[in-house]
């Protein structure tokens, strides 16, 4: 589906992965209704002294289902219809073991990256069964069909992102709404800052990082292609393959450069 004259739903604006989503897709003539959590707010509305009514932006929680099923509604208003959302907004845990993580911070990571991305699944996809044509795009991650250690839990919360994102294309094989699930690697942006991982330990030939920029032109072309999934990054390429032939090895590759 092409973007062009499409109203995309983009969660995760403010910053990073979802600022650069947005900024390409007002540059490719899409309008674009940006869902930010008041993080990047200033910056993402100023966006409209250049493209006027084409962006909106609006504030939700996304670990809030009645937040979340009041977008459509707000969304149609402002725009007349939705034609596709891109589920980029997500966290990741603190870089320490399961053992000595709160449940406080493990509900926050289960609920921002699968529930949040869940409950837009649910309020949108009604109306974009209503649509000539209409995508569902879900930013998963390569720790989702990798384990990364000291990431369990959002490596679980990826990997439930993948899963659920497979069905949904399965389900919705026979209807007017593609699905895309996207696999990143490692992206240099705030949340890899907020992890407490060292970029230098992610540099090399194998596990270079994207730039938001990167990544999200690669994110734009896999859902204009329709594609299935996207592997994004050189490193999310590298060990699906390795993963798929060795998951122990894969494993003990990706523990040692984090080690």
């Amino acid at each position: 589906m092409k973007v062009f004259d499409k109203v995309f739903v983009v969660t995760g604006a403010g910053g990073g992965i979802g600022r650069e989503l947005v900024v390409q897709l007002l540059n490719k003539g899409a309008c674009v209704a940006a869902v930010i959590n008041k993080s990047g707010l200033h910056e993402t509305q100023s966006l409209s002294k250049e493209y006027g009514n084409k962006i909106t932006t609006h504030i939700a929680n996304l670990v809030s289902r009645d937040e979340v099923e009041k977008l459509p509604k707000e969304i149609i208003a402002k725009h007349g219809r939705i034609d596709g959302i891109i589920n980029n907004a997500g966290i990741v845990q603190p870089f320490i073991n399961v053992n000595e993580l709160d449940f406080e911070r493990i509900e926050l990571v289960m609920n921002v990256n699968f529930y949040g991305t869940l409950y837009m699944c649910k309020a949108f996809l009604p109306h974009l069964l209503e649509r000539p044509e209409a995508h569902i795009a879900n930013i998963s991650s390569m720790g989702g069909f990798l384990p990364v250690p000291r990431q369990s839990i959002y490596c679980a919360s990826k990997a439930a992102v993948k899963l659920f994102t497979e069905g949904l294309h399965s389900e919705l094989t026979n209807t007017n709404v593609g699905v895309t699930l996207v696999l990143p690697g490692g992206v240099n942006t705030n949340i890899l800052q907020n992890s407490g991982v060292k970029r230098e330990k992610l540099q090399d030939s194998y596990f270079k990082l994207l730039t938001p920029n990167e990544a999200a032109s690669i994110i734009i072309r896999g859902i204009e292609n329709n594609r299935y999934r996207v592997l994004a990054g050189k490193d999310s390429k590298f060990m699906d393959f390795l993963y798929r032939f060795n998951p122990k090895k894969a494993a003990k590759l990706i523990a040692e450069k984090l080690k």
